[in-house]
């Protein structure tokens, strides 16, 4: 069955017409597999769409508690020696406070998203922020030597957050802009993650020097930790008052046939089924996952790379950190454009994809050379482009898999990014204690020229923009789950 959804030209109201036309498509197991354009019976009716300024507020806002997110992940991790000498544990340890973020992901993901799909985004940014706000007030409480467990206690409470954040770019992008900003604002929501990360690097190192005195170096920690609490603290407060669901007059012909579509005929579990029997996104999944948890392994372990090569180089390790990940927003931001204007999205992704391969191949046999200012250079440059294929992997997911959620697709691309960040991030770690660090970077490059192979291999099928593209006087028809 199919809905067609009008809207009065006069005063934007949509209501239901009879269907003249029709273009019915199924899968091999005999579900609808396509949006359908059909026609109305009265043709002085056209489909009204609307943006509202607001839309980039929302944006903003969402960036940021994202951000004050993802400084979390990493503040540990860019001073790995510092907290292990404060808190007496191995580097190893220390270590578990950045891939905590990815284990959290896995198991919460499936009900993160399931209460998206239920509640909404208003919902979800409020959990978002509350649960990083109390994540950041109990590692205040955590500032003593004998304490590394309340301060994993605190990090766990900010990865859970991070279930609540990481895949809604492209929801929040879908939501609230038309189809010919909708990437640039994908990358927008990416680049408050990203510059999270990004001052994760640069100011830990900063506001906590390597000094012998422990209760100095306490004193150092504290005011780190109290920082990110008043931020996060306050943005909290910003998405009570301010983050609105969604616009009154949906901002695209693809969102006006999703908004009208009855909930009580979509199914969740259907949903996630026919995602993993959609074959482009499962290669998309795969090759996904390989590219963003080589970067996942390369930030939590950059500390220990540069250290090993460049001996008392802490902030100049946080510094390689913030220009990998800044050029890398530099690239989020000139694809999502890049996409808006040429649609060309395959093309794009492989593009990026291979000359991020090429960028942690020259990373790797450079990083020895001794000398900084060539790291500076080759991080700047694996960043633009492994940082910046994030949106490309999201928008992408979300053209080749309409009318499915954004959330549930980004989510499954993220929680992908989690497991092999995992497993790389150990399986590097053991290869640079026991061999060097030559070695695991060669491991990441091997799997990334994997992943270039099976971006490759996609068949691009852009489902939203067919929806996208129909003109005005024809209705959008969404087959039903």
């Amino acid at each position: 069955s199919s809905i067609i959804i009008c809207w009065d030209e006069q005063d934007g109201n949509h209501f239901g017409k009879d269907v003249l036309q029709t273009e019915q498509t199924k899968n091999t197991d005999g579900n609808f597999d396509h949006v359908e354009i059909s026609e109305c019976r009265d043709t002085n009716t056209v489909c009204n769409t609307r943006l509202y300024r607001r839309r980039w507020l929302i944006v903003l806002l969402f960036s940021s508690y994202s951000l004050c997110n993802a400084f979390q992940w990493i503040q540990y991790g860019i001073i790995n020696n510092i907290f292990m000498k404060f808190y007496n544990v191995s580097s190893f340890a220390i270590d578990w406070l950045s891939m905590i973020y990815m284990l959290t992901y896995i198991p919460f993901i499936f009900p993160v998203t399931w209460l998206l799909e239920r509640k909404g985004l208003r919902v979800i940014a409020l959990f978002a922020a509350s649960i990083n706000c109390v994540g950041t007030w109990i590692k205040v409480a955590s500032v003593q030597p004998n304490l590394f467990w309340i301060t994993m206690l605190g990090q766990f409470a900010c990865s859970f957050a991070q279930v609540f954040i990481l895949g809604m770019p492209s929801q929040v992008a879908s939501v609230w802009f038309g189809s010919d900003e909708v990437s640039t604002a994908c990358a927008i929501g990416v680049f408050g993650n990203q510059l999270g990360i990004a001052i994760g690097f640069l100011i830990p190192p900063i506001l906590v020097p390597n000094v012998d005195d422990m209760n100095e170096l306490a004193q150092h920690i504290s005011i780190m930790f109290y920082i990110t609490a008043a931020v996060a603290s306050l943005i909290f407060l910003l998405v009570v008052f301010v983050f609105q669901e969604k616009p009154e007059i949906p901002p695209s012909l693809s969102q006006v046939a999703l908004r009208d579509m009855p909930t009580t005929q979509y199914s969740y579990l259907a949903s996630i089924a026919r995602l993993f029997c959609n074959k482009p996104f499962i290669l998309l999944l795969i090759s996904y996952g390989l590219n963003v948890g080589c970067f996942y392994a390369v930030s939590t372990l950059l500390n220990r790379m540069i250290i090993e090569h460049y001996p008392g180089e802490e902030v100049n390790a946080g510094r390689i950190g913030l220009t990998l990940v800044i050029a890398g927003v530099v690239g989020s931001l000139l694809c999502g454009i890049w996409l808006d204007k040429t649609k060309t999205y395959k093309q794009t992704t492989l593009t990026v994809y291979l000359l991020s391969f090429v960028g942690m191949v020259i990373y790797a046999f450079t990083l020895n050379l001794g000398h900084l200012w060539v790291v500076f250079l080759t991080s700047g440059a694996l960043g633009f482009f492994m940082t910046g294929y994030l949106p490309l992997g999201f928008e992408f997911a979300v053209e080749l898999t309409y009318p499915e959620s954004e959330g549930t697709s980004s989510g499954l691309l993220n929680c992908s990014a989690q497991m092999f960040g995992i497993a790389f991030t150990i399986i590097q770690g053991k290869i640079i204690d026991h061999f060097s660090t030559l070695a695991g970077n060669i491991f990441l490059c091997v799997f990334l020229f994997i992943g270039s192979i099976m971006t490759a291999l996609i068949k691009s099928d852009l489902r939203r923009q067919k929806a996208n593209s129909q003109p005005q006087t024809e209705v959008i028809a969404v087959s039903m789950f």
